[in-house]
């Protein structure tokens, strides 16, 4: 008897404790639910680490979603042979303007496409990250500080010492210094019992440069005409067609819509991005109420602040800020809005208030649930997305023709 007392004391006790835990559950956030609408084939996931290569892995992870396009197959290239090849022509670049440019890691989507159509491609085999220094992942942390102050020093120069064959010796020297950290990039190689050589494994692929463009949308220039967008990495100017902030959108729905991969250069310091991409989500949430939210949501957002808000939309879907191009182009003119971080978008989705978002494929590894990738809102592309790379037959009839493009 005294051990059935002592067991129903104990239910009793328990009781509460039972109750509170199904309260919290109730209370419990429901978290974001993403429905895919649209997703294309892409290649897995890699990871930059210590390297900021992110338009190097980015475009090459784009050129391969766009071999899949084509029906070509699953490619795997070197992003190691990319980066050499563009670190030798922007030190190039560098010396010839006396230093009026950066010389970084850092670069745009333009660089894929002159580094494969100059230098080739050659398999990840063939030139992988790491291998220098007993690694599998890049740290170019201390080849940067290696050639940085190189290509400094011949750019400050007033005169350079060439070889016999008139060759400069500092541009030499700063390949050495990136054989020695990245390898050796082949001359020719084996694949699949053909014998190439980076030029001609390009061509194989199928690839043309040329059927590549960029399109931006800002107000500072006119439309439908092309611009270099004034980036310290687009350092080769390479020129974007400039639309509306509406078609800028209405061109990546269609381009996904019909198969076709776009690649996403953006800003990535917004608060959306920071609190949400390692939880899979990136958004935009308004942070203030308007006459549009009505009933409910009406009264579960008046009287909320921008932080409340914000901490609301790291735990669920929330109503998003959909910016006007003068709000776009204003975080542009100061400085809100950077050439951050470029990414591949392959497909849509929703969560379950309806929200619209972008699949992306990022270039950091297995860093959250859904192993590398993340959904970006609509309202977030439209707001911070700098500039995007499409095949041009991505483009409808009608955008063709208001853009000039055959």
């Amino acid at each position: 008897m005294k051990k059935l007392y002592l067991l129903l004391a104990a239910a009793v006790l328990a009781m509460p404790a039972v109750a509170q835990k199904k309260k919290d559950k109730e209370k419990a956030p429901e978290g974001y639910k993403f429905t895919v609408v649209k997703e294309l084939p892409v290649t897995s996931v890699k990871n930059q680490s210590k390297a900021g290569t992110c338009w190097d892995y980015a475009g090459t992870a784009f050129i391969e979603a766009e071999l899949l396009r084509m029906g070509k197959g699953e490619y795997d290239f070197s992003e190691m042979f990319n980066a050499f090849n563009d670190y030798q022509d922007r030190a190039t670049a560098v010396i010839r303007t006396h230093g009026d440019m950066s010389f970084s890691q850092g670069g745009c989507f333009g660089d894929i496409l002159h580094v494969m159509e100059k230098y080739g491609l050659v398999p990840e085999e063939e030139m992988r990250p790491g291998v220098m220094y007993r690694d599998s992942l890049s740290n170019h942390t201390e080849l940067s500080n290696m050639t940085n102050p190189m290509v400094k020093a011949a750019a400050g120069s007033g005169s350079l010492q060439s070889d016999a064959d008139y060759q400069l010796l500092a541009l030499k020297a700063i390949r050495a210094v990136h054989e020695v950290y990245l390898g050796v990039p082949p001359q020719k190689f084996v694949y699949k019992g053909v014998e190439y050589t980076p030029l001609s494994f390009y061509k194989s692929t199928g690839l043309k440069a040329d059927d590549y463009i960029q399109v931006t949308a800002f107000l500072h220039e006119p439309l439908y005409k092309t611009f270099a967008v004034e980036s310290p990495d687009n350092w080769r100017h390479d020129l974007s067609y400039n639309v509306t902030l509406d078609e800028l959108l209405q061109i990546t729905d269609h381009a996904i819509e019909n198969g076709y991969p776009v690649g996403w250069d953006s800003d990535v310091s917004e608060q959306g991005f920071r609190m949400g991409s390692k939880n899979g989500f990136c958004v935009l949430p308004a942070t203030e109420v308007n006459s549009d939210m009505k009933g409910s949501d009406m009264a579960h957002w008046t009287g909320m602040d921008a932080k409340a808000i914000q901490d609301e939309a790291a735990t669920r879907p929330t109503p998003q800020r959909w910016v006007t191009p003068e709000e776009r182009q204003l975080g542009w003119d100061n400085h809100e809005t950077n050439d951050d971080h470029l990414m591949l978008i392959y497909g849509t989705a929703k969560d379950q208030m309806g929200n619209e978002y972008y699949m992306v494929k990022n270039s950091w590894g297995d860093y959250n649930p859904y192993h590398g990738m993340f959904y970006c809102s609509k309202a977030f592309f439209r707001y911070k997305t700098v500039t995007i790379m499409i095949h041009k037959d991505a483009l409808s009839p009608e955008m063709k023709q208001k853009l000039n493009i055959n």
